[in-house]
């Protein structure tokens, strides 16, 4: 059989996730598979899963969403990237792992519903902070030429110390450009008619 790949990264070279992470309980379900709130069975640390399965082939907005984290996700407003696993079954088809940060706080849309249901409004400064944290992060990623373009409220996190965290960045596409003798690497998102 040959190796599951996608451009440049051969995805069956990770590390398989049961060694490290165990399933403890679903949070929700993404574009390309469900997310997973995961234990580490080492250090007691929790995590969330974004698992892609079963997999069958690896397009460009996966393998450019673990780029972008690898690359980007050291910033206080990016979701935590932990790493990519490979989990192989024959039974139920291939998984890939995107192991991240876990946001316990739910997502700016779960908070503006809540407030909707008792009737009430949220507060303008708790807008103006979010919109805030938010915009580093988004400023963050602009400095490192990537444009999200998937801002809404269910892709922004929060955590329960009041963090904001920017996420999904599986509809990002990226290119490398050679010019001269050196790289210089891009990133673009597909239109929204091509996303859907």
């Amino acid at each position: 059989m040959l190796p599951l790949t996608g451009k440049t990264i051969v995805f069956d070279s990770f590390p398989d996730p049961s060694d490290t992470w165990e399933i403890i309980e679903t949070i929700g379900k993404g574009t390309y598979g469900k997310v997973f709130k995961v234990l580490n069975k080492k250090n007691g640390s929790k995590a969330a899963v974004k698992i892609l399965d079963p997999v069958h082939d690896i397009d460009e907005e996966i393998e450019a969403e673990y780029n972008i984290l690898k690359a980007l996700s050291d910033h206080p407003n990016v979701v935590k990237f932990y790493g990519m696993y490979y989990k192989k079954d024959v039974k139920n088809g291939d998984q890939l792992w995107l192991v991240l940060e876990l946001c316990n706080g739910g997502s700016v849309t779960d908070l503006v519903k809540g407030f909707l249901k008792r009737g009430e409004r949220m507060n303008e400064l708790i807008i103006a902070y979010i919109l805030h944290e938010a915009l580093m992060g988004l400023q963050h990623l602009h400095e490192n030429k990537t444009i999200h373009r998937d801002i809404k409220g269910n892709n922004i996190l929060l955590t329960t110390e009041g963090g904001v965290k920017l996420v999904d960045f599986d509809s990002v596409k990226s290119n490398t450009l050679l010019v001269g003798k050196s790289k210089l690497k891009t990133y673009h998102l597909k239109g929204s008619d091509q996303v859907c």
